[in-house]
């Protein structure tokens, strides 16, 4: 046998055909396996991969063969490709990683992390935009080839984790996602998770190692839990549907693209109630200003007074907050002030600008807001605000009351490029009807009679309202334009583009994970 036949036969080992019992195990869950996943994200022909023939380090008490034919790669599909070329040309390109299920459970071997140093070395000698398929049960005990103590001192996660900021890196959760695989996760910038997703830190072994009970795999982090505690960016039904969405998300990190067309802007008249207690869903908003299907929600189930989501306006993508009145009446909690930060933070890393939609009461307030550390929290949205250094535009859609619509527009309502509001806003220091029992209590303290007294207050708090609006606002400069909804998303677009491309005033900043 010559030496390419035998290339080509140690080659054919490592592909799926030459394991159909442990593909076969993998389908009947319904999964797919990462070499399935790889081929369905990259352009076709484009993956350049690295350490292909690896096996794991168990020579010691396994047949070479035996890994040969069973431990392909480690358990770690690793390497570069293009992704969305037909988009983006030489932008497309990235890096791509995947833990390996039918490969000792995806955990992480000896040259698995050797080669993930390599990788991430490449990653930030390259800029390359990274997506990591994650899923796994962390640490493998079973390697003996190397002798080892602790295993502390291997780099793969020191060198993943000084990558945030720098380039766009994009966690795939299926399944089980344990211990060091669920670091990758965590380190990442957005994690996309399956409904069948269990994340966590340690493990079922782990959990009963430490004499905390058993623990059936799937109740360790599943997605109810970890969806509405913020671990989660993304929820989707299956692997399928998040290779889609990886490639999504990629994409607006990747840039412009020049085919585009946007819904007609006409209904934004009528988007808001007159009322100013009704609640509306601010959702159909985002997706009225943004370009036709371009729009992704992000951590829909935390703190859901706040929306984030990355959109695309005329072709560039942007990432929005805006506050949605029908939780908690669109009020700054301690969980939409970290929502919102940390967003912040991820658009100004990767040179998005930013559009704010306001619409808030303020910041919440109480002693239960208290307990949640508010002070802190909520101080991290004017923090991440003051920091930024990528355009940001500012809608006043309705009520721009008090701290809370200066945290939503970067600290002052002159800190945005533009600020503008809807016809039917108002903007005060704080609610108007909490501002009029402040400052008038001593006078309404004299009243005696507790209807004329509470009249009193309806009176005044309208002769505030009628002072908050957003045409007096404008008439002192307080704010750039009132503007009909309709031209909206015109301004936003021609702002954006006399800004320019954007002038990083900081050197590299790590994105927070929370």
């Amino acid at each position: 046998m010559s030496e390419l036949d035998e290339l080509r036969r140690r080659r054919a080992l490592t592909e799926d055909a030459a394991r159909p019992e442990a593909v076969e195990r993998r389908h009947s869950t319904g999964g797919r396996t990462a070499r399935e996943n790889v081929a369905d994200l990259v352009d076709p022909g484009s993956f350049v991969e690295y350490g292909r023939f690896a096996i794991a380090a168990q020579r010691g008490r396994r047949e070479l063969q035996e890994l040969i034919e069973r431990t392909p790669a480690d358990g770690l599909v690793a390497g570069t490709a293009r992704v969305n070329g037909e988009l983006f040309g030489e932008r497309a390109a990235c890096a791509v990683l995947s833990y390996d299920y039918t490969v000792l459970a995806g955990t992480q071997g000896a040259l698995g992390h050797r080669k993930k140093d390599r990788l991430f070395e490449l990653i930030e000698r390259m800029r390359l935009p990274t997506v990591f398929f994650a899923e796994g049960g962390g640490g493998r005990p079973g390697d003996t080839d190397y002798p080892v103590v602790s295993a502390l001192d291997v780099r793969a996660f020191a060198l993943w984790a000084r990558l945030s900021g720098l380039v766009p890196r994009i966690a795939v959760v299926a399944g089980r996602c344990f211990a060091g695989n669920a670091v990758i996760a965590g380190c990442s910038d957005l994690i996309i998770a399956t409904e069948n997703a269990s994340i966590g830190m340690g493990g079922p072994a782990m959990i009963a190692g430490g004499g905390l009970g058993d623990v059936d795999p799937d109740e360790v982090g599943p997605i109810d839990v970890q969806a509405p505690n913020g671990v989660v960016d993304l929820v989707v039904a299956d692997e399928e549907a998040a290779v889609a969405a990886a490639k999504r998300v990629l994409g607006y990190f990747q840039g412009s693209i020049a085919e585009w067309s946007g819904p007609d802007q006409t209904p934004l008249r009528e988007a808001v109630p007159e009322r100013a207690r009704r609640a509306y869903n601010v959702g159909p908003i985002i997706e009225t200003l943004a370009d036709d299907g371009s729009v992704t929600f992000l951590r829909e189930r935390f703190a859901p007074e706040l929306a984030t989501a990355l959109v695309r306006i005329e072709g560039r993508p942007v990432g929005v907050i805006a506050n949605n009145t029908m939780v908690m009446a669109g009020a700054v909690t301690s969980g939409a002030a970290d929502k919102a930060a940390r967003f912040l933070q991820l658009c100004d890393a990767f040179r998005l600008p930013v559009v704010s939609l306001v619409d808030t009461p303020g910041y919440m307030v109480g002693p239960e807001a208290e307990a949640t550390g508010l002070v802190r929290r909520a101080s991290r949205l004017l923090v991440a605000g003051g920091a930024l250094s990528v355009p940001l535009v500012a809608v006043i859609l309705r009520r721009g009351y008090g701290l809370g619509a200066q945290a939503m527009t970067a600290g002052s309502l002159h800190e945005p490029l533009l600020t503008v509001a809807w016809p039917g806003a108002h903007l005060g220091p704080m609610g108007l009807e909490g501002a009029v029992r402040l400052g008038l209590r001593k006078e309404l303290e004299a009243i005696e009679d507790e209807e004329e007294r509470e009249a009193r207050v309806r009176e005044m708090t309208a002769a505030a309202e009628r002072n908050a609006q957003a045409l007096n606002a404008a008439q002192l400069f307080e704010i750039d334009d009132v503007i009909d909804p309709a031209e909206t998303r015109a301004l936003i677009a021609a702002t954006l583009a006399a800004a320019g491309p954007a002038d990083r005033r900081h050197g590299h900043r790590f994105v927070d994970t929370w």
